[in-house]
């Protein structure tokens, strides 16, 4: 009764893994990777492994797509922040 189960979280994690790679926009990057997070999470429930998952939710699907997003918005504001003083030098 379980296999059906398992392979149907496993299409789930290849689809989200393969959608994590696709996306090239950073910020919809990160959040494909808290979905692929989630879904990692739902196998591991699954597979009996509820420990496991706890740990993968907390940090698969919350922590690590937030540093991430922080990550691209300071990278972003610093990029704007060089593109405002290279533009008064040249003029």
């Amino acid at each position: 009764m379980d296999d059906p189960l398992i392979f149907v979280a496993l299409l789930l994690v290849a689809a989200s893994a393969t959608a994590a790679v696709a996306v090239r926009d950073p910020v919809r990057q990160a959040l494909v990777l808290s979905v692929l997070g989630i879904t990692l999470a739902v196998l591991f429930t699954v597979m009996q492994a509820p420990d496991v998952a706890l740990s993968q939710l907390a940090v698969g699907a919350a922590l690590t797509p937030l540093l991430l997003l922080l990550s691209v918005r300071k990278v972003g504001r610093r990029a704007r922040q060089g593109n405002r003083k290279g533009k008064g030098k040249a003029r």
